[in-house]
């Protein structure tokens, strides 16, 4: 027998259960399905706000029976969505009438590969899963391969440990998806610090974690994006026996030529390419590939779903598909509507949070002919993680994303302390990149936000002697 139900949200990570939360609380009377590949699926908790629209918050893993009992859930995947008579056809053949869907369904892992077969030795960084196959293939490994330079390359390459790594970058610096080279300076300064003082702090974060167990025809599933401090929870241990610490090698400007698997399971031999047009060869037991994600949307459809040019379903700014009654939020989407002057779209799991709550309640205003407008969190952009044991904040456009190098930068630097970047437009704050403890969020989110005069002030503005927090309260 089909089911029935107003709202359907398809995807258990973090936009998903979002809608559906923001669903729930819109309209208590309604009936909500949330479609999941997996019985765990991640929401937000530990909200703490670090600015008046900006907020930290951890990603807190649950079983689908714990959703509520506002929330009904199915485990299992979306196969064919029927626009035009408002049903889905899962992929156990189960059928689902409803009013309005969001899809919510992700992103894949981009991974590197000479060829169209999957490696069995490169291996994508998504979901728990593939963190948990991450372990298994590192407590028999010595030397790991990282390509990629964004949060979770950057994570990993200084998480790792009892292991050799060569992190390649395509960059001339680290960790480039967030900060600049400044930044980058300022970790691998800290870091070396620390790695001679040997007094590297271990915090040990707890939370409760969930075992799956799967059916024949489950094997082959996808979980939910990790959130901050993934890492902690997991023991990424290699096999090269306790040695002193040090830093991974760093490859700048280089890629991958080509690789080949060596003969009774050594490993494999990668050929890399510098951009000054030399070349060496390395040896690793295997690559971990952390370049990014691709929007997952592997089902069918009656009518063409509109796509943008980066594969994801372009939405409106109601998150809205081209497609009657269907939106759309998180990874697998692309924001197609004209952005405030300092928001622009990165997939980051705040943002999957964000649209996911505004696919919501979207969907409950057009259940009742009501009006909703844009939640204000879309005019700035801001994210708020930790990369190598520092708190850093992103605010507006940080690294002066489209601003045709028409801009200043103002640059305060304590070592191993604080870093702070002012991204200054006719003497307008435009974006700032704050690491450490530096209590400055709400200030430049208010600059940013006004537009106020900073010209008056030249430099002064970053005077350490000079409390701007208390300047412009």
């Amino acid at each position: 027998m089909p089911r029935d139900c107003e709202f359907l949200v398809v995807g258990g990570g973090i936009a998903g259960v979002s809608c559906a939360e923001s669903l729930a609380i819109c309209r208590p009377t309604a009936s909500v399905l949330l479609l999941t590949e997996s019985s765990i699926v991640k929401s937000v908790t530990n909200l703490v706000p670090v600015a008046r629209y900006l907020h930290k918050f951890d990603v807190r893993e649950q079983d689908v029976s714990e959703m509520g009992a506002t929330i009904e859930t199915l485990v299992d995947q979306l196969d064919h969505i029927n626009s035009i008579e408002h049903w889905i056809r899962t992929r156990k053949g189960v059928v689902v009438k409803y009013r309005y869907i969001c899809l919510c369904t992700g992103g894949a892992p981009k991974l590197f590969s000479s060829g169209e077969a999957v490696e069995p030795r490169i291996i994508g960084i998504r979901d728990t899963d593939s963190v948990l196959e991450l372990q298994r293939r590192l407590a028999a490994a010595k030397d790991v391969m990282i390509l990629g330079n964004g949060g979770i390359a950057s994570e990993l390459a200084y998480e790792l440990k009892d292991v050799n790594v060569h992190w390649v970058v395509k960059d001339a610096h680290i960790s480039a998806t967030f900060v600049d080279p400044g930044a980058a300076e300022f970790f691998q300064l800290a870091r070396n610090e620390v790695d001679t003082k040997d007094s590297s702090p271990v915090t040990a974060i707890k939370r409760m974690r969930y075992g799956e167990l799967l059916s024949k025809e489950q094997d082959i599933k996808h979980g939910a994006a990790l959130g901050p401090d993934w890492h902690r929870t997991f023991d990424l241990s290699g096999a090269a026996g306790k040695q002193d610490k040090r830093l991974p090698k760093i490859y700048y400007k280089s890629h991958i030529e080509s690789y080949k698997e060596l003969a009774e399971e050594a490993g494999l031999k990668i050929q890399l390419s510098h951009e000054d047009g030399s070349s060496e060869q390395l040896t690793c037991d295997f690559i971990v590939s952390a370049t990014g994600v691709l929007p997952r949307h592997e089902y069918t459809c009656d009518c063409p779903l509109k796509f943008s040019e980066d594969g994801g379903i372009s939405v409106d700014e109601m998150m809205r598909t081209n497609l009657k009654d269907v939106y759309a939020a998180g990874d697998v989407c692309t924001a197609s509507w004209s952005p405030a002057m300092h928001w622009f779209q990165m997939r980051l799991w705040t943002q999957a949070r964000q649209m996911g709550s505004m696919a919501g309640r979207s969907m409950a205003a057009a259940s009742e002919d009501e009006t909703v407008y844009q939640d204000f969190c879309f005019e700035l952009f801001g994210h708020v993680t930790k990369l190598f044991g520092y708190p850093v904040v992103l605010l507006g456009r940080f690294n002066g994303q489209d601003l045709d190098r028409n801009y200043e930068i103002l640059v305060r630097c304590t070592r191993n302390k604080e870093y702070i970047k002012f991204v200054l437009q006719n003497g307008r704050l435009r974006g700032a990149i704050l690491i450490g403890d530096t209590d400055l969020a709400e200030t430049c989110e208010n600059l940013i936000l006004n537009g106020i005069d900073l010209e008056p002030y030249g430099d002064d503005i970053l005077n350490p002697d000079i409390d701007i927090e208390d300047y412009f309260d």
